[in-house]
């Protein structure tokens, strides 16, 4: 049997449920492997504000979401000394993928450098768990080079009790 192919586009306002859903089935995966990485259950204000502004996208195959991810222009966990941002890169965040489509994570990836190109950046960044060893060796893997750990500032959590440890990484977008 042939899967049906993967299609990547911007999520719409009234999408919120699809792109929940997915990022929960990832959190409960990462639960149960003992990764606190996400809560039990995204609450729907903490991607309302994505939806349709062309920040939110979702994967698809066939009619059912299979991933979902945030791309963003700015981030506050990369900008210089003097508080700015150098205007070179796509920040992913919210990355998941649906355990059935495990194995897609690459071919998006290589999807949203084409995305981050076509807005005259030439880099992708993003943040992981420090404590997620599995999950920052699959960043190394895919051609990110680690570039610190920070602490995410307390005006930024939003759904630990702590402040947590992030580890970020950076890869030249795909030619």
């Amino acid at each position: 049997m042939i899967a049906d192919p993967v299609t990547v586009r911007p999520a719409r306002p009234d999408e919120g449920p699809a792109v929940l859903a997915v990022l929960d089935d990832a959190a409960a995966w990462l639960a149960a492997r003992g990764v606190a990485q996400w809560p039990a259950a995204f609450r729907p204000e903490y991607v309302e504000p994505s939806l349709g502004s062309g920040r939110m996208w979702l994967a698809e195959s066939g009619d059912a979401a299979v991933a979902t991810f945030a791309l963003e222009w700015t981030d506050p966990l990369w900008v210089d000394a003097a508080g700015e941002d150098d205007g070179s890169a796509g920040y992913l965040h919210r990355f998941a993928v649906r355990r059935g489509h495990a194995g897609i994570g690459g071919t998006l990836l290589d999807w949203i450098d084409g995305e981050i190109r076509r807005h005259g950046r030439d880099r992708m960044r993003l943040d992981c768990d420090a404590a997620n060893t599995r999950l920052r060796a699959y960043y190394a893997d895919a051609g990110f080079e680690h570039r610190g750990d920070v602490l995410i500032p307390l005006e930024h959590v939003r759904w630990s009790s702590g402040q947590p440890l992030v580890s970020r990484y950076e890869r030249p977008v795909v030619r």
